[in-house]
């Protein structure tokens, strides 16, 4: 039996709770004796969330002195944690280091950061946070890029829906891929989200350009991922020099071309991977890598995986297949 210990405290995110709670509840149910839930504020009072909710909780977080450790300590995050209260990262300084396993989600990392519980690992949080939190803690590499990150036995999430990620990857460590996939298809998400999948997509980026033909081009970039896409084409097709166009593109996207367009190919052959029934060769060609070798760098590089592993290990389940 594995104790999971959620922290709950005032203006928490809720989907920051629920999200991770349903998927270990969700490995509890399918493998009965495997999880212990238990939710605790300080004084076990009830909470309010950022969203209205209110939270009750199993019990008191000063009622755990002396008791045993949890197995896993989730500490979520949401508006509560910008102002966190000394009393609670008084608390996770003490207690953290027990627990065998320390998850965050979302900003939840900043109240680890404050208890000292990230000094000298690598972390993550939401995109919006990670400045701040690299700013004030300079001890800790923060990394804004990935879902989530995993040092030793210190997890951390982005936003939100990441928390659900990286609680199935906890899950599939702990009780295996199958429960995990019970899981995820019981949740109708895909467990096809590895943690070092970027936080924003290209799509997303494309939207950043101030720029109409800059836009154009990151547009352009997305539909033809195999035509020619050196600086000169890109800069052709913006109308610019290939200096300015490459100065004006990482000014406004915060990224250069060349970077931009790994992603872009990157993205497109992990989603036909996923999705279709395509060889590798096809795919390579479709997404401009030109051979399987090139795509199969571009992965281990990006990855650290080969694409046919990761076709094997993301591809969803067919949707005929029930929970």
């Amino acid at each position: 039996m594995r104790t999971v210990l959620v922290v709950l405290f005032d203006d928490v995110q809720s989907l920051d709770v629920t999200g991770p709670v349903e998927v270990f509840h969700g490995a509890e149910t399918a493998s009965p004796g495997t999880y212990d839930i238990r939710t605790a504020t300080l004084d076990g009072a009830p909470v309010r969330t950022s969203s209205g909710l209110t939270l009750v909780p199993d019990l008191a977080l000063r009622d755990l002195a002396g008791g045993p450790a949890p197995h896993t300590l989730l500490v979520p995050g949401g508006q509560g944690t910008r102002r966190p209260a000394p009393e609670l990262v008084a608390w996770l300084r003490e207690h953290g280091p027990r627990a065998r396993r320390l998850v965050s989600v979302c900003t939840g990392a900043i109240l680890l950061a404050e208890a000292g519980l990230l000094d000298g690992r690598r972390a993550t949080t939401h995109w919006a946070y990670c400045d701040k939190l690299a700013r004030d803690h300079p001890e800790i590499e923060v990394d804004p890029d990935p879902i989530y990150v995993r040092d030793g036995r210190v997890s951390t999430s982005a936003g939100v829906t990441s928390g659900i990620d990286l609680a199935l990857a906890l899950v599939e460590e702990d009780l295996g891929r199958d429960t995990a996939l019970t899981i995820a298809r019981h949740l109708v998400v895909f467990l096809r989200r590895p943690g070092n999948q970027a936080q924003f997509s290209a799509q997303l980026a494309a939207q950043t350009a101030q720029r109409d033909p800059l836009r154009e081009v990151q547009q352009w970039i997305i539909e033809h991922p195999e035509d020619d896409l050196s600086i000169e084409s890109l800069a052709a097709r913006a109308r610019l020099s290939p200096r300015h166009f490459a100065r004006a593109f990482q000014a406004e996207t915060g990224t250069t071309p060349g970077r931009y367009v790994d992603r872009v190919r990157l993205e497109r052959a992990r989603r036909l991977l996923e999705d279709s029934a395509d060889g590798v060769e096809e795919i390579s060609r479709a997404c401009g890598y030109g051979t399987p070798e090139a795509m199969r760098r571009a992965f281990a590089k990006a990855l650290g995986t080969a694409p046919a592993e990761y076709r094997r290990r993301f591809r969803p389940v067919p949707a005929d297949r029930t929970p």
